[in-house]
């Protein structure tokens, strides 16, 4: 799937939700189904900074130049919006990844005023570690 399939899909997700607070739910829900990160991959160099959480962030090149990430963080809410990062990301090759804006992913999915400005700036920081793992 595209980038923009990946967003379109997350959207008719969200768009079921009327109030923020399901969308909460959502991701808190979506969180609960990721993997995360072993103890020894939480380290400083994958830590994700601007975050008010801890939340870290590993990446790796696959054989076809796409990528592959794996997310965690000690807050729900904060765990699924990076989930929502590996849905959109993971499989992409770094050209597209580089074309993102983190304001163009929550609006795209119905986020845009649900989320708080302490974690706009945390998930942009996660775009923006990620953006740096693919350069």
């Amino acid at each position: 799937m595209t980038i923009q399939e990946n967003l379109n899909e997350l959207n008719e997700l969200f768009s079921i939700f009327d109030n923020p607070r399901d969308k909460f739910i959502q991701l808190m829900d979506m969180a609960k189904e990721l993997g995360g990160l072993t103890e020894s991959e939480k380290t400083e160099t994958n830590k994700i900074y601007g975050c008010t959480s801890q939340a870290w962030v590993v990446g790796a090149e696959n054989i076809d130049g796409t990528f592959s990430f794996k997310t965690d963080s000690d807050a729900m809410i904060v765990k699924g919006l990076l989930g929502l990062l590996e849905k959109i990301f993971n499989g992409q090759n770094s050209e597209n990844i580089l074309l993102i804006q983190s304001s163009d992913i929550l609006d795209s999915i119905g986020l845009d005023g649900a989320v708080t400005n302490q974690r706009t700036n945390g998930f942009s920081s996660a775009i923006e570690k990620i953006k740096g793992l693919v350069k």
